[in-house]
């Protein structure tokens, strides 16, 4: 299982690997690509996680999760 993130608010590599590395931390999560350029996080899941995980997570760092695909 696969979802794509929009996230707005990422800025610099530094962002990038903090979303990265808390996403990566998420039980469940298998790997995680964070493209800066299109602003997307592309999570590989072992597991179902509920879209509000993501969320939360994401506003927690200070990022806007625009849509998750």
């Amino acid at each position: 299982m696969k979802k794509t993130l929009k996230i707005e608010g990422m800025m610099c590599n530094h962002c990038a690997m903090n979303v990265e590395k808390h996403l990566s931390n998420l039980d469940g999560v298998k790997k995680v690509v964070v493209n800066l350029e299109n602003k997307i996080a592309e999570v590989s899941l072992t597991e179902h996680i509920p879209d509000e995980v993501f969320e939360l997570l994401v506003n927690d760092l200070g990022y806007e999760l625009v849509e998750i695909l």
